[in-house]
This record gives C-alpha cells, sequence and structure tokens, in this order.
C-alpha cells in the first residue's frame, strides 16, 4: 500500500489534473480533499479533452474509486452536470464515485453572496473570486450553520440549518437588492437534488480506511495551489481552504503518517488568477506569448491567466511547507523558442537582498533574477531527458536544484502520453 498526496506548488492551475490522471493507472482510489468547484483539471487524453471541477481526475480510468471528501464543498448542480456527462461517455458505469456525508453544500445565496462582494458593494476589496460561492460556503461551515451533504436526508434538521444561514445572510443580501433565501423553497430543491447523488453518498473516512486496510494505493488530489493557501498563501488573496499536503489529512480523515509520498506540481513558468501579489509577472510580448502558447485561460472562467518567470523561491516555501518528496514540472514545452529564460532566486526589500518571502508588502518587492539560454524546437516525443534538448535538460536540472526536491516527471505536452516519467511515487 502506498498513499501519494498530489499538490500544487505555486497559484494554483499548475497540471496536476494531467498528473493525477497518469498516475491513476497505479492507484486504486483517488480521492479529494478541498475546495469546491472553484478548481478545473483540464485533461487530454488520446486528443480529447475534458474537464472537471468537482469530480476527481482518476475517474477516467475503469476500476477506480473516485471520492469526493469531507474538506470539500460541493454544488449539487455542477456535480449532478458531471455525473450526467460520465454516464453518457460510459466512464460512470467503469469506475465506483463516492460523496462524503460530511461535505458541506454549496447554496444559491452563497453564489450571490461572492458575485456581491466582487461587484464592490459590501466587504473587503475583491480577490478575483471564481464567483462560485466557495468562501461563503466556507463561512458557514465555520460558522456552524452549513448544511452537509448527510443533512439532505434529515428534513426536520435541514430546515432549521437553510433557516439559520438565511437569518444570518438575509440582511446583508437584502440591503443591495438581493433576493432573501427562502429556506422551504430552498428545502424542496435540495431534497430533490439529494435524490440523484443519494447513491455515491457514504461515510467516507471509514471507505479510505478500509481501503488502506486492504493494502491498496490511495492518491490524494488537491485543487489550487499552496499560495492559495488559506494559511500559508498571499492573504487575503487565498481561497477558503487548506491547499497544502496537511490539507489532505484533515479533509480526508487520515493521519500525517499515513502518507507516503508528497508529489508538488509545478509549471516551468508560473501563472496566477485573480488578483493578488505576482512578483515575476511579465507585462510584454514575452508575458503574451506565454499565455497564448500555454493557453493559458481558466478551466473554471475562462479568465486569461497572468504569466510570469519561475518563481523559485515561492517554489522552494512550497515545497517545504508541504514536505514535498518529488516534483512534477509541467509545461516545458511552452518554453520553446524562447532565447533567455529568467528564475527569480531572492527578492530585494528595501534595497536588502533576502532568499525568502516577505509577509509584508510582498507586491512591492523586486524579484532577483537568474538568467538561463533557451532552445530552439519542440520535443513532443521525448519520453527521457536525454531525448531533450541540453540547455533543456539544464534548466529543468537547476529548477529542482533552486528549489530543493528531486525531480520524479516531466510533462513535454498536453496528452497523457506526453510525459517523462523518471520516477513513479506509487513504485517507490
Amino acid at each position: 500500500m502506498t498513499v501519494v498526496a498530489v499538490v500544487g506548488a505555486q497559484w494554483g492551475d499548475e497540471g496536476k489534473g494531467k498528473i493525477v490522471d497518469l498516475l491513476a493507472g497505479s492507484a486504486d482510489m483517488v480521492a479529494r480533499f478541498q475546495g469546491g468547484n472553484n478548481a478545473g483539471h483540464t485533461l487530454v487524453v488520446n486528443g480529447k479533452k475534458t474537464v472537471f471541477h468537482l469530480i476527481p481526475s482518476g475517474i477516467l480510468h475503469a476500476g477506480k474509486t473516485c471520492v469526493l471528501g469531507q474538506g470539500m464543498v460541493i454544488d449539487l448542480g455542477v456535480l449532478i452536470e458531471e455525473l450526467d456527462r460520465l454516464a453518457v461517455s460510459g466512464h460512470l458505469d467503469a469506475a465506483v464515485l463516492a460523496v462524503s456525508d460530511r461535505a458541506h453544500v454549496v447554496l444559491p445565496h452563497h453564489i450571490a453572496l461572492d458575485r456581491l462582494r466582487e461587484e464592490r458593494k459590501s466587504g473587503p476589496t475583491p480577490v478575483g473570486s471564481t464567483l462560485r460561492g466557495i468562501g461563503p460556503a466556507y463561512e458557514d461551515k465555520v460558522g456552524r450553520r452549513g448544511v452537509r451533504v448527510g443533512d439532505l436526508y434529515r428534513p426536520k434538521i435541514l430546515r432549521r440549518i437553510l433557516t439559520e444561514s438565511a437569518a444570518h445572510w438575509r440582511p446583508l443580501l437584502t440591503a443591495h437588492g438581493n433576493e432573501a433565501p427562502d429556506p422551504d423553497r430552498l428545502a424542496v430543491e435540495l431534497e430533490r437534488l439529494a435524490e440523484r447523488i443519494g447513491p455515491y453518498v457514504t461515510d467516507t473516512v471509514e471507505l479510505v480506511h478500509r481501503a488502506m486496510d486492504d493494502g491498496q494505493n490511495i492518491m490524494l488530489e488537491g485543487a489550487q495551489g499552496a499560495w492559495l493557501d488559506i494559511d500559508h498563501g498571499t492573504y487575503p488573496f487565498v481561497t477558503s481552504s487548506s491547499t497544502v499536503a496537511g490539507g489532505a489529512c484533515a479533509g480526508l480523515g487520515l493521519g500525517p503518517t499515513a502518507v507516503d509520498h508528497v508529489l508538488a506540481v509545478a509549471k516551468a513558468y508560473t501563472t496566477r488568477v485573480g488578483e493578488g501579489p505576482f512578483p515575476t509577472e511579465i507585462k510584454d510580448a514575452t508575458g503574451e506569448h506565454l499565455r497564448t502558447a500555454g493557453r493559458e485561460f481558466g478551466s473554471t472562467t475562462g479568465r486569461p491567466r497572468r504569466c510570469g518567470w519561475f518563481d523559485a523561491v515561492a517554489t522552494r516555501r512550497a515545497v517545504r511547507v508541504c514536505g514535498a518528496t518529488m516534483l512534477a514540472l509541467t509545461k516545458l514545452d511552452v518554453l520553446c523558442g524562447l532565447d533567455e529564460l529568467r528564475v527569480c532566486v531572492g527578492y530585494k526589500v528595501n534595497g536588502k537582498e533576502r532568499a525568502t518571502l516577505p509577509m509584508e508588502a510582498m507586491d512591492e518587492v523586486e524579484p532577483v533574477y537568474r538568467s538561463f539560454p533557451g532552445w530552439k524546437g519542440a520535443f513532443p516525443g521525448a519520453r527521457s531527458l536525454d531525448d531533450l534538448p541540453p540547455e533543456a535538460c539544464a534548466y529543468v536540472t537547476e529548477l529542482c536544484a533552486l528549489v530543493g526536491c528531486p525531480l520524479g516527471i516531466v510533462s513535454v505536452g498536453a496528452d497523457r502520453t506526453e510525459t517523462i516519467v523518471l520516477r513513479n511515487p506509487f513504485a517507490s
């Protein structure tokens, strides 16, 4: 039995979906531990693109058990849409899906609240939310007025909780012209949706532990990235859950000793969606080249991603916080054709250079760069480091040295097959 956590080491969108899909062939179970449909996993298998927002990427592999853990917040409508698409493609019949009875539910007024805040009609400065209601859903969870999936099948309790949530948010919503939540009407709608997902709802903590007892290989799938973590990220421009490897334990009911390997995923450059500090952002033609060549548009919102050079300081911190045992480097192919590459190896703060990220004024730091020669030509057929141009191989090797993590996987294209696998964590 091997338990592997796959997490993002940047600001999300690192290509975790492809890595999870790639390794799912070696796993018996794939379990997602946090977030909601604010995340998007884009997979390309045999030239066909598939996007998931809630269901783990392993669902495309027959015979796998895919788990939505209790650390998630779930929009039932989105989940049912994904179930319907999988049923049409036949993948739902070939895999086992389990939804935690303790996961929280995203309610319609959570989405209205999210939009209200981002429009600056109420609350703090907008953070670039995906407007999927994730933050308010987690607020209800922490405020002890959240609806859990298991509550959908307890009518009296469901109505009581909906009444509490509606009472809390009604003044804010109505003050800005939004309709007040109707607990009774909402309960009827939720109960209807609950019938659709009922066959998949279970105690996923017991399910995961039984899989461990049976000696199964388990992959823990995270969403977003370490720098969007509620505790360790660029607060307040973060998501509302724990995206680092430690969050996998809380979000699935595992002890920290259960995780054997942590695979940190990072792009060969850096991107960010939404507001917040981004020290290595490139705002010239090179940044536009990365956006175009890398197809850097959000799979959830379609928003263009901000693009920048690889930040070794930020990635090193993420590797440490997550306890990463190996690194997966993605989208190396996007850098093909650039004459020069730059990597941030430090920061200047008030004229003084430092090798760590400051908490204060991160949006005002000046990155210290090291230059590397670029390379010409693409390498879609590369299946080993020897197949790469010497400059590309040297670049990859140096990135791993700078972040302090051994290389496990290099992605050289979007398709599942366009990957160099040096170490499979399930085989370690």
